[in-house]
């Protein structure tokens, strides 16, 4: 399943991203987390689906956090 679009907000686009999990038969989940132009940012497998959402969720918080970091620093650096 691709990443959807993300939404519009004025004429700036707001970054989205999302964490997909896929059944892969009987083997586990594969987990993605991407952004709304399909892109992927990271990615894994797990045995079970809780363990996989939580992967993803959790490679999702850090690339969040290193956003979040790395927007700090340049806004301090600005002063």
């Amino acid at each position: 399943m691709p990443c959807r679009t993300g939404m519009e907000q004025g004429t700036r686009l707001v970054d989205m991203f999302e964490v997909i999990l896929t059944r892969r038969k009987r083997f586990g989940w594969r987990w993605q987390v991407c952004d709304q132009s399909g892109k992927i940012f990271a990615d894994g497998f797990e045995r079970t689906r809780p363990s996989a959402k939580y992967q993803g969720e959790r490679a999702l918080f850090f690339l969040l956090s290193q956003a979040y970091l790395r927007n700090r620093s340049a806004a301090s650096s600005e002063d």
